[in-house]
């Protein structure tokens, strides 16, 4: 028998969730729950995130466009349906090819980080 959550069910749309602008070229939008997180980011043709790791877990999947992508110590070029896995703790980062680009990052636990006000 399952647990029961005293939580109530909820449910979303990308068109009704606000977007920030995270940097030049960056907008995100976030969905969160207690323990998890999914975000949809757009990006600009060519932009690079910075190659790092954290101890969250990430799934990225490829909604629109094609990236290059660091996968701890290789590259490799993915696009649309593409599904990611990066354990905590593992080295990626992105570039943005040609045209516009939008991934969905899930993560758990939570990113507190990106809850936190811009400075």
């Amino acid at each position: 028998m399952l647990a029961t959550s005293t939580v109530p069910h909820q449910t979303w749309n990308w068109e009704t969730i606000p977007k920030e602008t995270i940097a030049p070229g960056v907008t995100r939008q976030m969905i969160y729950g207690a323990t998890l997180m999914i975000c949809r980011l757009t990006f600009a043709p060519n932009t690079v995130t910075t190659a790092h790791d954290h101890v969250h877990e990430q799934m990225t999947m490829v909604e629109k466009g094609r990236v290059r992508f660091v996968v701890g110590s290789e590259e490799k070029v993915f696009g649309p349906g593409d599904v990611l896995l990066f354990p905590s703790g593992f080295w990626h980062g992105a570039t943005m090819l040609d045209n516009e680009v939008v991934l969905i990052d899930i993560f758990s636990p939570i990113r507190e980080d990106f809850l936190k006000p811009s400075v």
